[in-house]
């Protein structure tokens, strides 16, 4: 497992993302930080239901079809490709170790992870990252971060029987924070929340100086508002994501009453959802109380759930926006500007994912 923050070398990775309702990946040429990036190759394909449920991969062979389906879908030159996790069976934390060196820290990183992960360490893959040194009090602090051994070879082996070439496997939080940095001007004072809205899975990171100050993964989603809506009008699945983002209202039901049964089902949904993620940032607040949250960015499916931002606002009473992950994309890509801004708020772990470069 490798996770780290964009660099820029010669050879382009797709960028995969094996969410839990759909399969979206991302190629992109990156020109500089300042000139932005060329998208070349964008596709996505829906996950029969269930195919994957709580992170747990139920059916294999139709995430291997999917992901092809996907491949088949965008114009993609190569094969090789980073995939993201996330969920209970990945673990970050910030903790705080005495000053040693990188060399030290890889013989040591076992026996410390075994003090901070619920995971006996030898069913997880590891990794760390050290942020900062104070050689003075003789201490550092050093993200470490941990994902269960059996579901990391789960992606691997559903990538690599679709014929691809997986070459890392990142944390979707980390992701998210990739593609901010390419997209967004880094302001060192501000303290920004990503929240990236799955299916079944809610990705927070909270960013202060460039660096992951909070991380968390919430069991919740977007799944939730088809799910009430198939309770309330006894559609279908399919139906019922159609209504969900605004689609066919179906089922032969009249107008004048599905919309109000549709509107008190994904209130109660937007409430517990939102609910959930303020629960978090109020967490991080009361825990760095020098820290003030400053701006929440939105990704994700769940985001284009048609009033979420403006009442997530106004729940937690803070600046709430929209994180478009293709904001710093060059024009003339080939692709109709009417799908991208449909699939943007879809990308921002596939651009994240995206801006990693094998030098070879």
């Amino acid at each position: 497992m490798k996770f780290s923050l964009p660099s820029f070398g010669k050879s382009s990775v797709i960028g995969l993302d094996i969410g839990s309702n759909s399969v979206k990946a991302v190629e992109i040429a990156m020109k500089s930080r300042d000139k932005g990036f060329e998208l070349r190759g964008l596709g996505q394909a829906t996950l029969p239901p269930e195919s994957i449920v709580q992170g747990a991969f139920l059916n294999s062979s139709a995430i291997v079809d999917t992901i092809r389906e996907t491949m088949d879908s965008g114009r993609f030159s190569g094969k090789d490709v980073a995939a993201s996790v996330s969920g209970h069976s990945v673990i970050v934390k910030r903790v705080n170790l005495p000053q040693m060196s990188r060399e030290e820290l890889e013989d040591q990183i076992q026996w410390e992870a075994e003090q901070y992960i619920p995971f006996d360490v030898n069913e997880v893959n590891l990794d760390f990252q050290i942020l900062d040194s104070n050689e003075e009090e003789g201490q550092m602090d050093v993200l470490l971060v941990a994902a269960k051994k059996d579901l990391i070879d789960d992606y691997y082996q559903v990538i690599t029987e679709a014929g691809l070439n997986p070459i890392a496997i990142d944390v979707a939080g980390f992701a998210i924070q990739n593609a901010f940095e390419v997209n967004y001007e880094q302001d060192p004072d501000a303290v920004t929340a990503l929240v990236n809205i799955g299916a079944q899975v809610v990705n927070i990171n909270v960013l202060r100086n460039g660096i992951p100050a909070f991380t968390r993964d919430i069991m919740t989603g977007g799944a939730q508002y088809t799910e009430e809506i198939q309770k309330a009008l006894s559609v279908s699945f399919d139906e019922a994501e159609k209504i969900k983002m605004g689609g066919d209202q179906g089922g032969g039901q009249t107008q004048d009453v599905i919309p109000q049964e549709v509107e008190q089902a994904m209130r109660s949904v937007s409430d517990t959802v939102i609910g959930e993620i303020a629960r978090s940032l109020d967490f991080f607040a009361a825990t760095s109380a020098d820290a003030r949250i400053s701006k929440v960015l939105l990704s994700g499916g769940g985001s284009k759930i048609a009033g979420f931002a403006a009442a997530f606002g106004e729940r937690t009473g803070l600046e709430t926006g929209e994180m478009n992950p293709l904001a710093h994309m060059l024009p003339s890509n080939g692709f109709e500007p009417e799908y991208l801004e449909t699939m943007a708020p879809l990308m921002a772990v596939g651009i994240g994912l995206a801006t990693r470069r094998l030098d070879r």
